[in-house]
């Protein structure tokens, strides 16, 4: 049994991976319509035996839009003329989703908004509101409202 270690506790189980193959839009001349170089990884999350309960419920909330209703995840490469290289692509596309899915994301820290930008803020709305009642004084002669 070959295991994939994603991070401290999780691994993938290289048996459980299934591939795909199908024809490729990439490069390749010719020999594209003939070779099916496009290769797409799926795992069955749900039943991955390294992954925690909680684990599994962090992949299936961040890789929601990745994951089908039977909680496979899936993963194509056709950057690569030939299947193998594609195939371990893919592999590692697989990795690195699930290693950001899993890392732990820091606290927001609350920040106080800066004084200074209080009082920019506070002195933009007193010339707003200055500009906006020189409009309403049309009494006043023309060079007090300058």
């Amino acid at each position: 049994m070959s295991r994939i270690y994603i991070d401290s506790g999780a691994w993938v189980d290289s048996r459980q991976l299934r591939f795909e193959t199908s024809g490729s839009s990439g490069p390749g001349g010719q020999h594209v319509n003939t070779a099916d170089t496009r290769v797409t990884v799926l795992l069955d999350v749900s039943g991955c035996e390294g992954l925690s309960q909680q684990h599994k419920r962090l992949v299936m909330s961040r890789l929601s839009g990745r994951i089908n209703k039977q909680g496979v995840l899936r993963i194509s490469s056709q950057k690569h003329r030939s299947q193998s290289a594609n195939r371990d692509e893919a592999v590692q596309k697989l990795i690195e989703l699930l290693r950001r899915a899993l890392k732990r994301k820091p606290p927001r820290k609350k920040t106080a908004v800066p004084r200074r930008a209080k009082e920019k803020r506070l002195a933009e709305k007193k010339k707003r509101s200055l500009r906006k009642q020189k409009r309403q004084m049309k009494d006043l002669p023309r060079e007090f409202l300058q």
